[in-house]
């Protein structure tokens, strides 16, 4: 029932009780005498279902005929329809039913007919529903990082390169740099002038790029081992977090702050008339975004920084770097990327087949080490020659093999010089310990 017969049920229903005349009831309901006396009968025979509305269940008399419209949701079948790919909308359908079949129907009335024959559905393809996320409450809690790919120097030159950028996700203090791709490399480059400038953030906010982070595999799924990347490692020794944005919506700020580089950068960088890596880079620390900090920079929720003191540079310089395992042939010879390192000859430390780690430094330093000690290496190559591969030594603590005994007497048969027939001969035992 509508809310207009609602209230005349109620009404009515204050008639029966007698707190309420027939003549005060036509009032209330802005009806005349006559009306209200004709609804006081009905209710009187039939209650409340006698005030609905008489037209209520039956057909429209302003309806299709029910054979008009069979005939046209045949026509949709046979002509319009098939999957959700291929199928007409009730818009669609309706066009090409007047200029192809001479059947005129209004598609919203078509929209219910091929809604009611399961001909189409309500289903529209809509993104999920996603809330904004409010902002982290201190300076450091999270930093976004992201790189953005654009034609940031347009026709004057060839090559576009990445900006790799940090974002404060409390402040929106931003950072970046230039760089030829998005690399492990440039990421630490730029993560270390982060660190060198507020200190070790608590937590970094990523996508699922392989830089940052990775996909687990069948064997470490098996064994239920988190992956972990180069750069993961390198954050996870300085106490950092790494958590991946699952859609682009997630690190919205970060994205956001890209559109705004994309804009107002690239018309910077065109009028002082920047063209390379180095160049872009110094305006960036020098002016840029010095600039950009100053516009768009808000006080933090809480006056605490969550930053963490930097480490020295010594240390920064020896925490990057990238770890491989690879394992000791039984030459000593360590293979790494097509290089030959022949490990020398040394006490206490790896013999063959053992697992050693290389340790590569953005400069091309390497370093092998052995359950954390460093050892002496050199590299082989075909000039100098294959080198003599030093003894295995025994590990410390194992059981030596018992030395040969010989026989002590002087007139032992594999002592004497002479054979039974008087030819001198080699000693026996000489021969046998050869």
């Amino acid at each position: 029932m509508s809310r207009r017969e609602l209230t005349r049920v109620e009404v009515m229903g204050r008639v029966k009780a007698g707190t309420l005349a027939l003549g005060a009831a036509a009032e209330m309901l802005g009806l005349s005498y006559r009306q209200t006396k004709r609804l006081w009968r009905r209710y009187r025979q039939r209650g409340a279902k006698g005030l609905q509305h008489r037209a209520v269940g039956q057909p429209s008399n302003r309806g299709t005929p029910r054979a008009t419209q069979q005939h046209v949701l045949a026509v949709i079948r046979q002509k319009y329809g098939g999957d959700v790919d291929t199928r007409f909308g009730p818009t669609l359908a309706a066009e090409h039913l007047a200029s192809e079949d001479g059947l005129t129907v209004h598609h919203e009335t078509l929209r219910r007919w091929m809604l009611a024959a399961g001909l189409w559905s309500r289903a529209r393809k809509r993104s999920p529903y996603r809330q904004r996320r409010e902002r982290r409450a201190h300076a450091g809690e999270l930093v976004q990082m992201d790189g953005s790919f654009h034609a940031w120097f347009e026709q004057r030159a060839t090559e576009q390169p990445c900006l790799i950028t940090l974002v404060d996700d409390a402040t929106s203090q931003s950072l970046g740099r230039f760089s030829e791709q998005e690399t492990i490399w440039a990421a630490v480059a730029v993560l270390r002038t982060w660190l060198e400038t507020h200190g070790i953030p608590r937590a970094l906010y990523t996508d699922w790029k392989n830089v940052y982070v990775r996909a687990a595999n069948a064997a470490e799924r098996a064994e239920g081992v988190v992956p972990r990347t180069q750069f993961g490692r390198m954050c996870d020794a300085l106490g950092i977090e790494i958590i991946a944005a699952n859609s682009p919506q997630a690190k919205g700020r970060i994205e956001r702050n890209h559109g705004t580089h994309q804009d107002r950068l690239v018309k910077k960088l065109r009028r002082l008339g920047i063209h390379d890596l180095e160049g872009a880079n110094a305006y960036l620390a020098s002016t840029y975004w010095p600039e950009h900090n100053q516009r768009f920079t808000r006080a933090a929720a809480a006056p605490e920084d969550w930053h963490r003191r930097c480490p020295t540079a010594r240390q920064l310089d020896q925490l990057f770097h990238l770890e491989d395992t690879r394992t000791v042939g039984d030459d000593w010879v360590v293979r790494y990327h097509n290089r030959l390192l022949q490990l020398e000859r040394q006490s206490g430390h790896a013999p063959a087949r053992s697992t050693v780690t290389v340790c590569q430094w953005p400069t091309g330093r390497l370093a092998i080490t052995y359950r954390g000690q460093p050892m002496k290496w050199h590299e082989w190559t075909a000039e100098a020659g294959p080198s003599t591969p030093p003894p295995a030594t025994a590990p410390a603590g194992a059981r030596r093999a018992p030395a040969k005994r010989l026989p002590f007497s002087g007139d032992h048969p594999w002592r004497r010089e002479d054979g039974d027939d008087g030819n001198p001969t080699r000693p026996l035992w000489q021969a046998l310990n050869q």
